[in-house]
């Protein structure tokens, strides 16, 4: 039996160009969600996040084939929205500033009662701090622009310049935060080669 792969189901959200910025309409869906601030390169939170959140969504696929095998599914790739406290735009220079929150989107048929269970099973496993930071919410992101950027994460501002110059010329203006899905896992794939989505959250001008 096939595994189900929201990836190629949501294609459109999840493989986007790379040679050109589209615009997408991100419908609900339900993220498990951890909540921080600091340079994720030395920030040992987000390390932490990290783990809880792959920790608690295996913990819930698991669970899933176990109770009805034809719902057994690909866990989704390591998403994150970055912003600055009081200060619009984004960049990537200061990095010590950022506010993060690291995010794994879960299918449909997770419920609240099946997270809740995940996260007394894994805490009876792991001691994971960052456990009593996750939580399960839905998010509506709505109408967006996005690319697909390839290379190293410390070379995406030309990408991000030319998505927002996007936005700028095709009368649209940028709300809510900066997106980014990590389609790529950075232990196994070289720098050079590292596929990130780039989503910015917009609103037509009035």
């Amino acid at each position: 039996m096939a595994k189900i792969d929201l990836k190629k189901e949501l294609k459109e959200l999840y493989s986007p160009s790379a040679k050109e910025v589209t615009v997408v309409d991100v419908p609900p869906m339900n993220f498990l969600m951890i909540e921080e601030r600091g340079d994720p390169n030395t920030s040992p939170g987000f390390k932490a996040a990290i783990e809880a959140l792959y920790s608690v969504s295996y913990a819930l696929k698991f669970m899933a084939k176990e109770e009805t095998p034809e719902r057994d599914y690909v866990v989704m790739p390591l998403e994150g929205l970055w912003w600055f406290e009081g200060k619009e735009g984004f960049d990537l220079v200061d990095k010590g500033s950022w506010c993060w929150t690291a995010m794994i989107m879960q299918p449909e048929f997770i419920t609240e009662e099946m997270v809740a269970r995940a996260l007394e099973e894994v805490a009876g496993k792991k001691d994971l701090l960052a456990l009593s930071a996750l939580r399960f919410e839905r998010f509506h992101e709505g109408l967006a622009a996005q690319i697909l950027h390839i290379g190293p994460y410390s070379a995406e501002g030309p990408t991000i310049e030319g998505l927002h110059r996007f936005i700028a010329e095709h009368g649209y203006g940028m709300r809510g935060k900066h997106h980014e899905i990590y389609l790529s896992d950075p232990r196994r794939v070289a720098p050079e080669k590292l596929k990130t989505v780039i989503r910015q959250p917009i609103a037509k001008r009035v």
